[in-house]
């Protein structure tokens, strides 16, 4: 009991309260959105208050326990993390919702999404792979591994298929790369060959149709390059302002209109009419644009209080990495701010229409439960780190 009323006092308080705080705005807002909804949706913030007394229980095992524990056991998770993407694919296992299988079932009841653990084991099993004092972070053959472990949940996260889910591993990859030393040319260079990809699949949603390919032509040429024809409709929706108003681009229209309703102060708790009549979806209200129920509500001074306990999480988790103990340490803080960082980054640019709408929910603020349990996980690990730094 006295080591952990030590460990308890060395805890990062400012990112403690933060985290605390951005629970109880989530259940909150998750209550206004679910209000003007049927019985289900009503109850969801009693599910999330659930949820959020797990992640706590998660983040208190994870910062008290050594987070070198969690390091030996890397590649058991990392392929622990990949099995549980397979049993996405297995009839009876994975369930299959508006067409995309994300979800592990037992006697019909979702139990995890197994793409928000295999973040956390491929953080684990990267920072295992370049923390190790005898590896020289500039060898190429490392670097490919390190590329290798990445893609492998990259494709099976994109199979499901859950694009932005899978995009956010790659700046995962680059952070950790950035802190273990590997040479910046080396980053750049893998910049670049990301850009190269993402602009041939621009010329492959545009230049088809520019040179008069009918639609199912270019569809069946999508296909076989695996782009669904709903990732299509996102991107040409943000590319184009008003395609489609009325279907694929009917959130991004109603969640920018929310947003910018609320001007400074907001129109008042519970009292969001984009959100009350029903003009953001409810089925993604209280998870992936919670933050346009938030903006609507509270206007600019809830959007940029909300921003501001991110960037103290944020700002902690680099702090940790800095005064970690080791390059383990520093590793797996880097990996886990880079993760926080792009869905934050991510799904804060989509409800504003700065990219396209993508399924990456808000850490803390967002409904779920295998989300919410994962990132207070990851959480848990940095505080590990920050307990046992170079400060104490």
């Amino acid at each position: 009991m006295r080591r952990l009323g030590i460990l308890f006092r060395r805890m990062d308080w400012s990112v403690v309260l933060a985290v605390i705080l951005l629970l109880g705005i989530g259940v909150a807002f998750i209550f206004s959105a679910g209000q003007s909804q049927s019985a289900a949706y009503q109850t969801l913030y009693l599910k999330q208050m659930l949820w959020a007394g797990l992640g706590i229980v998660c983040f208190l095992g994870f910062a008290f326990t050594d987070y070198h524990h969690w390091y030996h056991r890397a590649w058991w998770l990392y392929f622990l993390g990949l099995a549980l993407l397979l049993l996405v694919f297995v009839p009876g296992i994975g369930v299959r919702i508006s067409g995309a299988r994300r979800w592990i079932q037992f006697a019909g009841v979702r139990l995890l999404q197994p793409a928000e653990f295999a973040k956390l084991g491929l953080i684990l099993a990267l920072a295992r792979l370049f923390g190790a004092p005898a590896r020289n972070p500039r060898h190429r053959r490392l670097i490919l591994i390190g590329l290798g472990l990445t893609l492998a949940p990259f494709f099976l996260i994109a199979s499901q298929p859950d694009l932005g889910t899978a995009l956010v591993l790659l700046p995962v990859l680059g952070g950790v790369m950035l802190a273990a030393g590997v040479p910046a040319r080396t980053l750049w260079g893998l910049a670049g060959a990301g850009a190269l990809v993402l602009a041939a699949a621009l010329i492959l949603l545009l230049a088809p149709p520019a040179l008069g390919w009918d639609e199912a032509r270019h569809e069946i040429l999508l296909e076989r390059c695996g782009i669904s024809a709903y990732q299509k409709n996102r991107v040409m929706v943000f590319l184009k302002r008003d395609a489609d108003p009325l279907d694929a681009g009917w959130n991004k229209a109603q969640s920018q209109i929310a947003v910018g309703s609320g001007r400074l102060w907001g129109k008042g708790f519970q009292r969001g009419t984009q959100n009350i009549l029903g003009f953001l979806p409810r089925t993604v209200a209280p998870n992936d644009f919670i933050f346009s129920v938030i903006a609507e509500e509270k206007g600019f001074a809830g959007s940029l209080t909300v921003l501001s306990l991110m960037a103290v999480i944020i700002y902690g988790g680099l702090r940790a990495a800095l005064a970690a103990p080791d390059r383990i340490g520093r590793l797996l803080c880097a990996g886990i701010t880079a993760l926080i960082f792009c869905h934050v980054f991510v799904n804060i640019a989509m409800t504003i229409g700065l990219l396209p709408i993508t399924g990456l929910p808000l850490p803390l603020l967002s409904y779920g439960g295998t989300f919410m349990v994962g990132a207070m996980s990851a959480l848990g690990i940095v505080q590990s780190v920050y307990i046992r730094g170079e400060r104490n």
